[in-house]
């Protein structure tokens, strides 16, 4: 790794230190920070309700911003290269859209649960239809990808699948109660504080596999850079290739949108702040550093969501696109200026 970007990950990694002291200090209920030591030192603080909050919320929520920011933006890296296409991102081959319909089927269909419960998007039953939903359509794609060479059809396809999960969507909201509707509705906001603390193991393993096939695959990744015919000549399997993008895409992305609903813009964004820290498109020093940015990102989203205080929290997607939109905007007004140039 380069020096440039080994002072990259240096100063990513103070900043995520500083956002999860920040996700454990701030809150509804003011818990000085010498008591919330002790709790992650083994203690207690001598209230149990202080010890239930920072055990059962913030610190699974903390967890779970860094595992949700390492997936999203690790999904949106592999697909803008392998598509090689920079507005790609983890909700563009419709993933997002399967686990919304498994929830919408989950919700609307079946009865779904109740909208005061404030573990809403730790249900079990939300968390396995998003996630059968999610790899449903995962199928699908994997299928479609045996038969379109093309990487633009396949996103294409993509697109497609997303439109005909938003138009079953539709009809179960048409169709459904209030109440059903309701609890979609707040879901889709995305949340990070619906996971417990005992399925934090099952979401971190699930990350941890699917991460691994993309760290693995760092190689190709860069071969793809050059062009699908540069990369066949460099002996890389292009199809099996993109088939374990798709796989690790696919199980990092559902997973989370399981886990937390669809949070948007960070894995869209994140891997363009990236490139812009490092101004270096090699994926074996690109990949930690947008790892590490997507952990920093999806932290200082939550940070953001719960400064309220007292007046309750901001819906996460109403966080996401403030941060994500304005980078997004700024690359493609340099790209306009570089091809001017």
């Amino acid at each position: 790794m380069r020096i440039q970007a080994r002072h990259v990950c240096i100063t990513l990694s103070i900043a995520i230190l500083i956002l999860i002291s920040a996700n454990l200090c701030i809150g509804t209920v003011h818990i000085p920070l010498r008591n919330i030591i002790s709790v992650l030192t083994g203690g207690t603080t001598g209230k149990e309700s202080w010890d239930f909050i920072i055990l059962q919320s913030r610190i699974p929520s903390t967890l779970t911003a860094i595992l949700a920011g390492l997936s999203l933006s690790a999904s949106g890296l592999i697909l803008q290269t392998a598509f090689n296409n920079p507005l790609a991102g983890p909700d563009i081959l419709g993933i997002n859209g399967g686990a919304g319909l498994g929830v919408a089927v989950v919700m609307m269909l079946l009865g779904g649960i109740s909208t005061g419960s404030i573990t809403l998007g730790g249900s079990m039953s939300v968390i396995t239809g998003a996630f059968l939903g999610a790899m449903a359509v995962m199928g699908i794609i994997l299928l479609l990808s045996a038969r379109l060479n093309s990487p633009v059809m396949l996103l294409i396809a993509g697109i497609m699948v997303s439109y005909l999960t938003s138009a079953i969507i539709s009809l179960l909201n048409f169709f459904s109660t209030a109440e059903g509707v309701h609890s979609y509705m707040m879901w889709g906001m995305g949340n990070f504080g619906g996971v417990t603390l005992s399925q934090i193991p099952v979401y971190g393993i699930t990350t941890i596999a699917g991460l691994s096939i993309a760290i693995c695959l760092t190689k190709a990744l860069n071969a793809m850079l050059l062009g699908q015919y540069y990369a066949e000549n460099l002996g890389i399997n292009i199809k099996r290739t993109r088939t374990l993008l798709l796989i690790s895409t696919g199980i990092m992305v559902a997973t989370t949108t399981a886990f937390c609903g669809p949070v948007s813009f960070i894995g869209l964004a994140v891997p363009h702040i990236a490139r812009l820290l490092l101004n270096n498109g090699n994926h074996r020093s690109l990949m930690p550093v947008c790892l590490l940015a997507g952990a920093a990102t999806a932290l200082l989203c939550n940070t953001i969501s719960i400064l309220p205080g007292n007046r309750g929290l901001i819906p996460l997607n109403a966080v996401t696109p403030a941060i994500g939109a304005p980078v997004i905007l700024y690359v493609l007004i340099k790209g306009k200026q570089n091809i001017r140039q």
